[in-house]
Formats: structure tokens, sequence, C-alpha cells
């Protein structure tokens, strides 16, 4: 073993005191609390999407006329196929709940200000991957909801002022849904959305080493009270312990609410309402309240705004003088997605 060792050392040469100056970064105390510290979350969340997506991949067929049938095949007939099915779809769900979160309690502690605006940006960069995965991957099983969630979405798309019809196009591989809509689904869900996350969720990471978590609280150069702890063991034990919790997690909801299998898509049958995913109940909401036109433009604005929000803040307490109006302009805004959403979910579909 030692000569092993030694040559590993020749070829690799990082000791455990350097590996533990790279790893031990002074993390602040407040993120011993798991909520403030919930950017872990969807990342574990994600290993667990890939992990069960490699499995499902392996048996699921990307085309109109095996999709629905390969995903019968996985949830009805392969071994602990119902499982890892139900493991992907509840992970999914909780990794979109845990990245909203995430960035709003980014938000509200105003952690999105100088110098970390940049990070601000790809983190809503990996809000709108993720919600695109969730879309895409909702498309897969070629249910009669899914395949009619995609169409109206692609007809969404088509309205988007510019880029409209190429966004369609993009999407569908086409003007309408056909044989190779499903193919390019499948690779949106599988390759290019999750490399895109990677490549984010790598700058992102990079970012918040450069500049160190922001702490709540200034901290004295004179004060005595440990106000930091050690990544590596502290912090790192800490993340390994609430993924085994999110694990027991989505065991508990795979078992108890698992995923199940609806009509199988009829491209000449409309059905009578057409049922989103909870995360897009707002702009089903939305739509519904104002018209495509004008919904697509303010979401559209919407989006775009939350996007450079660090620059509307800087600006909005110059011109204010106050310091806090952002956090006031959060409460609105997020009792308002509440409202829209427990509202869409509440009327019968």
């Amino acid at each position: 073993m030692s000569a092993l060792a030694k040559w590993f050392g020749e070829r690799v040469p990082i000791d455990g005191d350097t590996l533990r100056e790279l790893t031990n970064e002074p993390v602040p105390y407040h993120m011993k609390r798991w909520w403030f510290c919930l950017g872990g979350t969807p990342a574990y969340l994600f290993l667990v999407q890939i992990f069960t997506g490699i499995l499902l991949a392996i048996y699921y067929q990307p085309s109109a006329t095996t999709a629905y049938e390969s995903v019968d095949h996985i949830t009805n007939h392969v071994a602990l196929g119902w499982y890892f099915r139900s493991l992907h779809k509840w992970a999914a769900t909780l990794m979109i709940a845990a990245v909203i979160l995430h960035q709003m309690r980014v938000y509200f502690t105003g952690a999105y200000r100088r110098p970390r605006e940049l990070n601000w940006v790809l983190g809503m960069g990996l809000l709108l991957t993720t919600l695109g995965i969730g879309f895409t991957g909702y498309s897969l099983v070629f249910e009669q909801l899914s395949y009619w969630g995609a169409t109206v979405g692609a007809g969404i798309a088509n309205r988007v002022p510019i880029i409209g019809t190429w966004g369609k196009h993009l999407l569908l591989a086409g003007d309408q849904y056909n044989a190779d809509t499903l193919p390019r689904f499948f690779i949106l869900h599988v390759a290019i959305l999750p490399g895109t996350v990677m490549i984010l969720l790598a700058m992102h990471i990079t970012l918040i080493r450069l500049h160190g978590v922001s702490e709540l609280e200034p901290v004295s150069d004179n004060s005595e009270e440990k106000r930091h702890f050690d990544f590596f063991p502290d912090h790192f034990y800490t993340e390994i312990i609430m993924g085994l919790l999110l694990m027991i997690v989505l065991s508990v909801l795979a078992t108890l609410l698992p995923a199940t299998m609806g009509a199988k898509a009829d491209p000449l049958t409309t059905p009578e309402v057409i049922k989103p995913e909870w995360f897009f109940y707002v702009t089903f909401r939305w739509l519904k309240l104002f018209g495509p036109t004008f919904a697509i433009l303010s979401m559209g604005f919407i989006v775009f705004t939350m996007i450079v929000w660090p620059w509307v803040d800087r600006a909005l307490r110059r011109w204010t003088g106050w310091e806090e109006i952002s956090v006031y302009v959060g409460i609105v805004a997020t009792l308002m997605l509440v409202g829209l959403t427990v509202w869409e979910g509440a009327v019968a579909h």
C-alpha cells in the first residue's frame, strides 16, 4: 500500500494539508440552519435525477409510436421500474421547489447585491433551465395531457415577438407536433439542458468560492464570538445528513404516491381541460386572466426584470432612499405567485 500511495502521490501531488486548505473554506455560522444553505439540496436532487434518468433511459424509446408503451413497460413490468420512475418524478418536483426557495432566500437576504450580481444572474439561469427540464420531462411520457401541454407550450412560444416562430420550430422540430418532436424533447431533456445546468452550476460554485458566502450580519474584527465553521468536515457532514433525509422523503413519496399512467396521447382528440405541472400553474392562470399577447409580453418583462434585479434594486434604493424596498416588493410578488398557483390548482381540471 505504501508503494501504491507513493506512486499516486508523485502523479497527484496533493497532500492532506493541501486538500484541507482547499476545502476548508470558512462558512458563516448562519449556514448551520438548513434553510440558509438550500443550494446543496437541488444539487443533491440533480444527482438523483441523473442516476434514475440513466436507469430509465435504458428502457425508454423516444418515438411517438413507442414512447407510451416503453414508459408503461417501465412502470408495470421492469423490476423496481415503478420505484425509480417515481423517484425521478419526485426528485424533479422537489428540485424545482428547492431552486425556487433558494432564489427566494437569496432575494430576501439581499445576497444578490454587489459584488454578487453575476451569481444572481447565474441562479436565474439555473431556475429557468430547471423549469425547462421539468417541461421536457413531463412531455416524454406521451400521455394525453403531456402531448397537449407540449402543443400549448409551443403555441405560447410562437406568440413571442420576433423569435416566436424560431422558438416553436426549435421546440417541436417543425411547424407542429411530428415524428421528430419526441426525439427533440428527449435530447433537450437528457443532454442539452442537464449539460447547461452543469456549466451554470460550475460557474455558480466558482463565484461562491471567489466571493465567499455572504454574511447576514457584518463581522467585527475584534469580535471573540465564533462566527464561522469549516466546510470540511462540519458543513460536508451536514449536507450528507440532509441528503440521507431527502432520500427517505423521496422513497416515502415514491412508495405512497407513485407515478401513474394517464391516457395515451391522441392528436385527434383535444382534452376539455389541459392541466400543466404545478410549477406552470402561475403561467396558465396569467394567460387565462389577460389573454396570450399581454400575458406573454408581461411575463417576458417580469422574467427579464428578475434577471437584472440586482441593478433594478440598486436604482430603486438610490431613487427612493428606502434601503429595504426590495423586501416589500418581494413580499407582494410572493403573495401573488402563491395566490395564482393556489387559484389555478383549486379550479377543476
